[in-house]
This record gives C-alpha cells, structure tokens and sequence, in this order.
C-alpha cells in the first residue's frame, strides 16, 4: 500500500479540494521531487509551498506517521532535510533529530486509483492490463518496449561482466561459459553453466587439435562418461583418454550424472549431443570462437560460425553406447536464433560497452531487430491480448516486462500499468 501512496505522489493524483498539513497550513506541491532508490528519504530534491514559504529539501512517505518513530528516522541526520512527511494516517507527530516539527500531510488515495491498482493486483488473468491493451497508443508501446529491451540487456551485461570476473577477466572462457548454459536450452541451463565454471579450459586449449580429446574431457567432466556405457571402441577410445587427461591436468571431480535432465527431451537436445556438438566448435575454432564472432558482419557469417556438427561417432548415438538410426546431428535455424538471442547479441553488447565501441552496441541492436520472434507463451499471451509481437526486440521486450514486472505484479513500475491507473486514454 505505501509503494502506491508513492506513485500518487510522484505522479499527483492529488484530491480536489485544496491541500493543507495537518496544522491547517495550505499546501501547494511545485515538485514532488525525484524518487530516491537508495537509502534515506523517498523523494529528493522537491519544492513544496506552506503557508506561502517555498521550501526545498526531501520528502518522506509512510501510510502512518507513527512509522517514522518506528524506523528512529527522529534520530538519523539523513531525514534532517525532510520538509514535508506524506501519510495517510497522521496518528503522531514527527520531529528531526533537534527536535524541531515537521510538517505532515495527509493524502488519501483516490478510490478510483485503489480500485485499479486491486484489479490489476487481483487479475487472474495474463496480462492483467489485457483490458487496455488493444488501445494503448502506438507511441506509448514503442517507447516502453525499447526502455524494456534496454533494460534487459544492461542486466545481461552486468551478468556478463560478472561471469568474466569470476574468470580471471578472461573474456574467451567466460564467452564458453554462456554459449554452454545456453546450449542446455532452458531445460539443462543449469547444469551446462556448472560443467562449464568448472572446465579446464586453458588444459582444454593444449588439445584442441584432437577432436576425440576434446570431446573426453568435455563428456568426462560432465559425469556422462561412464565405464558400464562404454561399451563400443570410440566410447571405450574416450574413456581411455579421460582417464589419461584428467590424471595429467589434475582436474577437478566431474558433475554427477544425476544433474542432467532426459526425461520428455526430444534426442538432439540431449546432453550427449549438446557436449559433443560444442566440442566441434571448440576444436574447429582454433583462434577463438570470440574473436571470430566479434569480426562477423552478418547474422550469417554469425550462424555458420555457430552451425555446428559432431563426430561421426554421434550420427547414430544419442547417448553413449546406444545406436541410433543414423542421421547428422548439426543445430538447426531455430537453435541458431535462441543462440544468436541469448548469447551472441548480449556478447556484443557487453563487450562493446566494456571497450567502450559503441558500434557493437549498435550491430547487437541491429540484429536483434532483424531475428525473428520467439514463440512462448510469454508472446503468445501477449499477441493474444493484442500486442502484435514483429521481431526478437519484441519478443525479448515482453519476456522482460512478464518476469521483471508482471509475474512480481510490479504494475506501478509499468508504462502499460500507469496507463491503467489513470483510468483514462492517452490521446
């Protein structure tokens, strides 16, 4: 309740007949101020009128006053600035650390307002704006998805440059880390970022140049290599060499088997497959997959990088010493979008804005624009509410705004929820 007390300060929705402080001094708000999202008090930087002083300063909000003795605010210098307390119940007075009085007032909330923000609050349907959808003006739609789509990739960013600082501030392994999460394709995420976190990759590079190498030490640390399961020559083949490699590099025990998810998986995402297609890649991108990519001037050059196969040996197995009917196992256009999405567009991103060229930034935005978009039931909801979903920028805009705003009902941080309170149409 006090999160909407907020929003109806900032943005005025104000009764009325004339405000006045609980003392009877007549209030007028010139600026509600700038909302403050760290520590001390709500809104900074306000210019409030009481009884015809114009005062400057900081502006807290509680629903009652006797909050702010219940959070010893009237021992913190912080508030000290403080020239007008927002409530809407003045049960005490409140006073700065000398002592002196400040200021209350009370503002209700509109009814029409609390009656909004419960349906929106309440709605069992998805979205719960989906009322207002079909007639929101096209202006507002654009802005708000390109601010969503901002916002998401600065958070893939930040991701980004914290998985390159546990890396030792090595881009190429942290580039290996998020192409091998996405790689589990949702369901196997997890358990992909942990094989790769833990992977050898400076021991890995030493043995680039044999594919059966890599492929041992990818499937060995995986925990999917077992001795029961090698029952052919190419499984027995990279027993031998995980054996081998993993005494000389001292590696690390590998994941439990039970961590990987088979069950309603179609086989070409099965792990098994998954591990060896990357370790393809790995062992046909000599110079770096990272550099090639960041050099790549089409989204096609992109997907042949990323167009990878496997050995032979998985033509006819999905799994480790089961045949298969033989067919090539090689990513198809639909897992090449999901990569260039999740992976390859945020790389760009990061890494643009970390070397500060801003014409990876722009390609990123570019190509993101020009990929199709996702199909889920994020989008399907979305487009079924009346929001035509064009491209990846919109499909990944809506994924944001369900998880980020959405799904915790933080509508009064919404473009579309805003427009529902007002409770009127934007012309």
């Amino acid at each position: 309740m006090e999160q909407l007390l907020h929003f109806v300060w900032r943005y005025r929705f104000f009764p009325l007949q004339p405000l006045q402080t609980t003392a009877g001094q007549p209030v007028e708000v010139l600026t509600p101020g700038l909302p403050n999202r760290h520590a001390g008090p709500d809104f900074s930087d306000a210019r409030v009128r009481i009884d015809g002083v114009v005062w400057a300063g900081h502006v807290e909000i509680h629903l009652r006053s006797s909050d702010w003795l219940r959070h010893g605010h009237q021992y913190d210098a912080a508030y000290d600035q403080v020239i007008l307390h927002v409530v809407t119940e003045a049960d005490v007075e409140v006073r700065r650390t000398d002592g002196e009085l400040i200021p209350q007032l009370v503002l209700p909330i509109p009814q029409e307002v609390q009656r909004r923000y419960d349906e929106l609050r309440q709605c069992e349907v998805r979205p719960p704006c989906y009322a207002i959808v079909p007639e929101l003006p096209r202006l507002t739609v654009h802005s708000w998805l390109a601010a969503l789509v901002s916002e998401r990739y600065d958070q893939r960013a930040a991701q980004i440059n914290a998985r390159v600082e546990r890396m030792d501030r090595r881009w190429d392994d942290a580039f290996w880390v998020t192409l091998a999460r996405n790689f589990g394709f949702g369901v196997n995420g997890d358990a992909f970022e942990a094989w790769a976190e833990q992977m050898p990759w400076r021991a890995v590079a030493h043995h680039r140049d044999s594919l059966l190498q890599v492929e041992a030490i990818f499937l060995g640390q995986s925990g999917l290599l077992v001795e029961d399961e090698a029952t052919d020559d190419y499984s027995k083949a990279l027993l031998r060499e995980w054996r081998y490699l993993s005494h000389k590099f001292s590696l690390s025990e590998p994941l439990t088997p039970e961590r990987w998810k088979f069950l309603r998986m179609r086989p070409d995402n099965f792990p098994f497959v998954r591990l060896a297609q990357l370790a393809w890649l790995y062992h046909h991108h000599t110079d770096g997959l990272l550099s090639a990519l960041l050099e790549a001037q089409t989204m096609n050059d992109v997907c042949d990088l990323l167009r990878a196969e496997t050995s032979p040996y998985w033509a006819n197995h999905f799994r480790l010493g089961h045949t298969s009917p033989s067919r090539k196992k090689q990513v198809g256009r639909g897992a090449l979008n999901l990569l260039l999405i999740n992976t390859v567009i945020p790389f760009l991103y990061a890494y643009g804005r970390y070397r500060g060229q801003e014409e990876l930034c722009e390609r990123a935005g570019l190509w993101l624009e020009a990929l199709p978009a996702e199909h889920n039931y994020i989008t399907r909801m979305w487009d079924g509410a009346g929001l035509p979903v064009s491209n990846a920028h919109d499909s990944q805009a809506l994924i944001q705004l369900q998880r980020r705003y959405c799904e915790p009902k933080d509508c009064l941080r919404c473009r579309f929820g805003f427009t529902y309170l007002k409770g009127r149409r934007e012309p």
